[in-house]
């Protein structure tokens, strides 16, 4: 109880009750394996907590963002990308008074699925899978939560709320039509083998959208890696802040931190211009969200998963300049020479493991490698082994199983 007589599950921002399409901690649809409530935590809080004690969250340490993990101790890794987008996930939510905790919770676990080396280790291991039902991951991060982490007594995964689990897998929208085929980007392969496989046991309601939660950490990613990509990339000195100028409400925001501080140096106007990014951003979609919901007058949180389009993102205007960014971004970042060598060697290293592995799977560590009644489960046991590992182990992995190792430097 807090000190209005108000059971501390239904105070959302401000001392406010929360929205009325909120999720409501009190009447989640429970988890897979039924387990007694907690007194002290809600089941939000429940899941946050358990994300981040799982190894997974721990080994999102020592996985690459955008620069590889040895070049400097400032750039981002997958753990402080992590962090930030629950921050700026928390920030929305609270302002449209949603479960932050749920907000929390999708936000630090939406990477645990990330292969070493980013995208490139993805690359790799879906090519390396193709002929095995796949890989992608997001589903990966589905499998880890469900089935690879292995820390309880009576399961398996961590058993996490029906509500977070949707939101994982529906954050950005759904996967499934009304007759149930697959839409998106999963229109012609299908859905991935792990949602495929968890679906037929929970039913996650693949034909709707998610929760203004899981809207909130999904949009928050996208915030995050914009505005603190631009700061890593300045910080590579891969593009200066000059470069910058032309880059739409980025060029603006440049001016305008200029002309207030004309003697600024370089590291104090990049921490001023990402700053305010990152609050005209967030200011932005708190607004067309809160438009949205006056729209739509949802009464619950099922009337946000049926309203047929997402509810939190950006403005029409906003939508143009973050396309903008990420235009500038894919241009003088992402596909630099510098980091396309670097990507293109990765994806070596990776692909190379998983065949040694799958050649010779008592190289893998512990229990992976011990031996199987079950061979056709073989490539799935490699590729989530593979898939698990840090930058640094799998480059350690590399050294220790081939001649020569591909430069990452």
């Amino acid at each position: 109880m807090n000190n209005s007589g108000v059971p501390f599950e239904t105070v959302g921002f401000g001392g406010e009750y929360r929205a009325p399409y909120a999720c409501d901690p009190q009447n989640s649809r429970g988890r897979l394996i039924s387990e007694p409530a907690s007194p002290t935590r809600t089941p939000s809080q429940r899941d946050r907590d358990r994300v981040v004690h799982s190894t997974a969250f721990r080994r999102l340490k020592h996985k690459t963002q955008v620069f590889i993990y040895h070049e400097g101790d400032h750039f981002r890794t997958r753990l402080t990308h992590t962090i930030e987008v629950a921050q700026v996930a928390r920030s929305i939510a609270r302002a449209l008074r949603v479960d932050e905790d749920l907000a929390e919770a999708l936000a630090l676990a939406h990477d645990l699925g990330h292969t070493p080396f980013g995208h490139a280790g993805e690359d790799a291991l879906a090519r390396s899978m193709v002929d095995y039902d796949g890989f992608e991951h997001n589903a990966q991060t589905l499998r880890i939560v469900t089935a690879l982490e292995k820390r309880y007594a009576t399961f398996d995964g961590l058993n996490l709320s029906w509500e977070t689990l949707e939101g994982i897998v529906k954050h950005n929208g759904p996967l499934l039509n009304a007759s149930g085929a697959s839409i998106g980007k999963y229109a012609d392969d299908g859905l991935p083998h792990a949602i495929q496989v968890y679906s037929k046991s929970h039913d996650l309601m693949l034909n709707t959208y998610a929760s203004i939660e899981a809207q909130s950490a999904a949009i928050a990613d996208d915030i995050a890696y914009n505005a603190h990509d631009i700061d890593d990339g300045l910080r590579e000195g891969v593009f200066t802040l000059d470069d910058l100028s032309d880059v739409p409400l980025v060029g603006d925001i440049l001016k305008e931190v200029r002309e207030l501080y004309p003697k600024l140096n370089k590291t104090r106007t990049t921490h001023e211009l990402v700053r305010r990014l990152i609050t005209r951003l967030i200011e932005d979609v708190i607004m067309t969200a809160q438009s949205n919901l006056a729209a739509l007058q949802p009464t619950s949180a099922d009337d946000v998963r049926r309203a047929g389009r997402v509810m939190v993102g950006f403005s029409k205007d906003m939508i143009l300049a973050e396309r903008a960014i990420k235009s500038f971004l894919f241009e003088h970042m992402y596909r630099t020479p510098k980091v396309l060598a670097v990507r293109d060697n990765a994806e070596i290293i990776v692909g190379n493991l998983f065949d040694r592995y799958l050649n010779d799977p008592t190289l893998m560590a512990n229990e992976w490698g011990e031996p199987l009644s079950d061979l056709d489960v073989l490539p799935r046991l490699v590729c989530d082994y593979v898939a698990g590992m840090t930058d640094r182990f799998a480059l350690q992995e590399h050294h220790r199983l081939f001649d020569v190792t591909p430069d990452l430097s």
